[in-house]
């Protein structure tokens, strides 16, 4: 793996790993509790995320389809920790393959999205999706301190 893209894949592992921490020991409620009407769960978040970093990576990037229903993410339930951690760990998966495959040069390369047909370049494809994990982490630990809270008030 290139050492710019090795340092894009360590972000990204760093950032699971942050993830994990957040909805580790929590049981299935607590990961489908959310804190009010219209916000997501740590459920709903991880799986989403796993789910768009394929899509920005596999989908894209490496033109691999994924098969992701998008609308399905925002409709977990029952999930549990080793569930979540395990499509962490397999869009992680994802992302190394696809780093291992590609080189700098490739980096200025168009991809065409297959929902829209709007093209994009890998580096911004890539930043995309690490700027969105990064931003749903906020969101996880954020539902995490809330769910914290509400267990030291009952």
């Amino acid at each position: 793996m290139d050492p710019v893209l090795g340092r894009f894949f360590d972000h990204f592992r760093r950032l699971h790993e942050a993830c994990k921490t957040q909805f580790a020991g929590l049981d299935s409620t607590a990961l489908d509790w959310s804190p009010g009407e219209g916000m997501n769960s740590i459920a709903v978040l991880a799986t989403h995320t796993a789910g768009s970093e394929k899509f920005w990576i596999g989908d894209i990037v490496m033109q691999d389809p994924s098969g992701r229903v998008r609308e399905a993410e925002f409709t977990v339930t029952g999930t549990d920790v080793a569930g979540l951690s395990r499509l962490l760990d397999s869009s992680l998966a994802t992302i190394q393959g696809a780093f291992e495959r590609l080189s700098l040069q490739d980096l200025t390369e168009s991809r065409t999205s297959p929902l829209d047909g709007v093209e994009y370049d890998i580096a911004w494809s890539i930043a995309q999706s690490l700027q969105h994990t990064a931003l749903h982490l906020g969101h996880i630990q954020l539902t995490r301190q809330l769910l914290d809270v509400g267990r030291v008030k009952s």
